[in-house]
């Protein structure tokens, strides 16, 4: 679970410097999402 939430903060963080607009933001925001779903189904 450590694991999880330390991935998930990393994905925030890298997500949050790199969006430089608005929709930027959106698209990484949703990017990241769909990386800690994967992780999720990964860890069932």
């Amino acid at each position: 679970m450590k694991r999880f939430i330390a991935l998930a903060m990393l994905l925030i963080a890298s997500s949050l410097a790199a969006c430089n607009t608005v929709k930027g933001a959106g698209q990484d925001i949703q990017k990241g999402g769909e990386k800690l779903e994967d992780a999720a189904d990964k860890s069932k």
